[in-house]
């Protein structure tokens, strides 16, 4: 049964300038839309109020640092972190995820261990692993999928063993919207004593984040996909395991004291933000947490739903068109048409205003899974409605008539 669709979407919309009338963006899973409380917050943020943190001892650079913190501080509550020091500031997940493969994974992965993966992850769970792997003489194993295209959580418990010293998955799949099972991979994790790290780009803008319920040990996401700025993401780890991780990079501000004959490290998160800190993105990402909260989470999910809901439903009546992922999956629909590359979709879909994204959106190992060189994305945002996924279907019937 069809999920209504929430009729405030159309206020949700004018929020956005950077959607121009007539306009359907379904490319959110890629990178979100800016709400104008974080363009407005970030020309601020660039303008009267800038200066440098945690080196002035001038008002200005005081207040900053006391927002860059408080940003911290609001990132920590939105995904229920234990204390704010969890919390680590970054480039976006895939440097998040990089930094864990570098500075955990290079003291406590070694010959002959192994790291699990799924089918479905982005390639930023798996090159980061790969490398490691390679560095160390690990073994990588990944975890099937089921018929209807979601992680196969009891191929992946078989596939723990006493040599599994990580398991790392997608929160959302990019490609499939499926919601994985992360408390009871984490649990399957731990039982054997290896640490679990979530990929949770696509799940924050629109499931409620807990990071201490899912029991995970590593969190990590991207500010850019929940409406907020480019260039800065999130680490989050247990704070015992993060006080035990050595720096990955060096420069100012990670450290304690620095001498010629040797230097020492500030406390996490401090240790692992070398140099000047992205100041202006941290402090609009806890703009675009507000956002997103004054909404609701649970809102957008389920707006973000049904539009799916009904993206599927007529698309599956289409002839020559496949679906991929399930029912209910997160605001993604992936799909193919028969004797059409995506590619040419996408452009036909561009000449009538309707966005998406074509190619294999860093999965290629999920489109060789697929048996599938690349699909068409169309991807929802809180800013979505009725009127796009109409736009979508009737410009797929105009690449239906084109191509015969």
């Amino acid at each position: 049964m069809q999920v209504p669709i929430m009729s405030s979407a159309p206020d949700w919309r004018a929020d956005f300038p950077g959607l121009a009338p007539g306009w359907s963006y379904l490319d959110s899973a890629a990178t979100a839309q800016k709400p104008k409380v974080v363009i407005d917050a970030i020309a601020r943020a660039y303008g009267e109020e800038y200066a440098t943190v945690h080196r002035g001892v001038y008002a200005r650079s005081a207040t900053m640092t006391e927002r860059y913190e408080a940003a911290r501080e609001r990132v920590a509550t939105f995904i229920n972190a234990a204390r704010p020091s969890e919390c680590v500031f970054v480039r976006g997940a895939t440097e998040a995820i990089n930094l864990v493969a570098e500075s955990w994974g290079n003291a406590n992965v070694g010959a002959g261990d192994h790291i699990l993966l799924t089918t479905l992850e982005h390639h930023s769970n798996i090159v980061p692993w790969q490398l490691l792997a390679a560095r160390v003489g690990a073994k990588i194993d990944v975890a099937p999928l089921t018929a209807d295209h979601q992680i196969d959580v009891d191929a992946l418990e078989n596939l723990i063993g006493e040599r599994t010293k990580l398991v790392a998955v997608a929160h959302v799949s990019n490609v499939l919207g499926g919601v994985a099972d992360v408390t009871r991979i984490a649990k399957a994790a731990h039982a054997v004593g290896a640490k679990l790290l979530v990929d949770g780009c696509q799940a924050a803008p629109r499931l409620a984040i807990d990071v201490q319920a899912l029991d995970a040990d590593f969190y990590v996401f991207s500010a850019h996909k929940l409406y907020g700025p480019t260039g800065i993401g999130v680490l989050w780890a247990r704070g015992d395991v993060l006080n035990g991780m050595q720096p990955w990079q060096g420069g100012g501000s990670m450290i304690e004291e620095v001498g010629f004959e040797g230097s020492t490290w500030a406390p996490a998160p401090g240790r692992f933000e070398a140099g000047t800190p992205h100041i202006v993105g941290a402090v609009t990402l806890a703009i675009a947490i507000d956002y997103v909260e004054n909404i609701g989470l649970d809102v957008i999910d389920h707006h973000e739903r049904a539009l799916a809901a009904q993206a599927r439903d007529e698309l599956r009546a289409m002839n020559s068109l496949t679906l991929y992922g399930p029912d209910g999956g997160r605001g993604i629909v992936s799909f193919a048409m028969e004797g059409v590359h995506p590619h040419d979709i996408a452009t036909i879909l561009d000449e009538e205003q309707v966005a998406i994204r074509a190619g294999h959106h860093c999965c290629q190992p999920l489109m060789k899974y697929l048996d599938v060189p690349a699909t068409a994305r169309a991807s929802f945002g809180v800013y979505s409605g009725a009127e796009d996924v109409e736009k979508l279907v009737n410009g797929l019937k105009r690449v239906q008539r084109i191509f015969g």
